[in-house]
């Protein structure tokens, strides 16, 4: 079968019919997730509420467990399985949380194909791009949704193949609505550290949920940029893109009580030490991204 024609098929039919949650949202697996996870908010047993980040979980059908339900994903990728395709990675997840779910519901989730995007050929071999995307409902009220992208891909083949000389370059961090505001203080020369605009709480790194109170009202203040070793490490191999080894890591414990990990910069390996006072410094990468790093005060 022709990989567009029958990715058109299936996105034709639109969302799925709904895969009902196994079970209603209940403690005892909210407990096994926050115990997993290391979140000690009150909040999911003072008020009842479910961590939002376990929306998928719900409505998992467990191994081998038939649903009942045709799924446009998998049969996308059964089409391209057929096809040779048959290598899959996921490259993206992007969820958004409309409200707390509640002990007690019974939520669903419906999923539709988006689109698939191909063949393109990737470090990994040629392949599709195939996105999904997918909203929960409790009753009739749409509670969540996931924008979600693998590659499914044909493997190359493993005769060798000449490898070009790796240039030297940067390693560059993710930046995403979380953490722009971050980017955009060092851009600026100011070291920024996310503040819940409900509670106060100081946080890094930053999230769009307070660990405190799980308030959504991310704020920030700006540090100032003094602090101590709290740990670090000394970086000899493996080759890192356009620098030079050893390079000094350290986990730095702010003034304001959080904790930040950059380069300790101007100082050999055994002149650093825990405990040692740092102050923050901006290095310039480029016109796009500016770093903050460390040096011995």
């Amino acid at each position: 079968m022709d990989v567009a024609d029958a990715a058109r098929r299936i996105a034709a039919t639109g969302e799925s019919a709904p895969r009902v949650a196994r079970d209603p949202v209940n403690l005892p697996m909210i407990h096994h997730w926050v115990d997993a996870m290391g979140d000690t908010n009150p909040v999911y047993e003072a008020d009842g509420v479910a961590p939002p980040a376990m929306i998928q979980v719900w409505t998992m059908p467990g191994l081998h467990r038939p649903t009942g339900v045709t799924d446009p994903f998998a049969e996308m990728l059964a089409v391209l399985d057929e096809a040779g395709y048959t290598s899959i990675v996921a490259t993206n997840s992007e969820q958004t949380y409309h409200r707390y779910l509640r002990h007690g519901e019974v939520i669903e989730v419906r999923t539709r194909l988006r689109d698939v995007v191909g063949p393109k050929k990737t470090a990994l071999g040629e392949g599709y791009f195939v996105t999904t995307d997918s909203t929960w409902y409790s009753g009739t009220e749409p509670v969540g949704t996931m924008v979600f992208r693998v590659l499914k891909f044909r493997p190359q083949s493993a005769a060798p193949v000449p490898v070009a000389e790796p240039k030297p370059d940067v390693i560059r961090p993710v930046v995403s609505r979380d953490t722009a505001f971050f980017w955009a203080g060092t851009a600026v020369g100011e070291l920024r550290i996310q503040r819940c605009g409900h509670c106060g709480r100081l946080r890094h790194p930053p999230g769009p949920a307070c660990p405190a109170c799980g308030a959504l009202e991310p704020d920030f203040v700006i540090a100032a940029g003094t602090g101590e070793i709290y740990s670090y490490v000394v970086h000899r191999h493996p080759p890192v893109p356009g620098r030079e080894l050893p390079i000094v890591v350290a986990l730095v414990a702010l003034t304001e009580g959080v904790r930040m990990v950059g380069e300790v910069r101007g100082a050999e390996p055994d002149e650093v030490r825990v405990g040692a006072p740092v102050r923050v410094e901006f290095v310039r990468v480029d016109d796009d991204l500016t770093l903050p790093a460390w040096r011995l005060a």
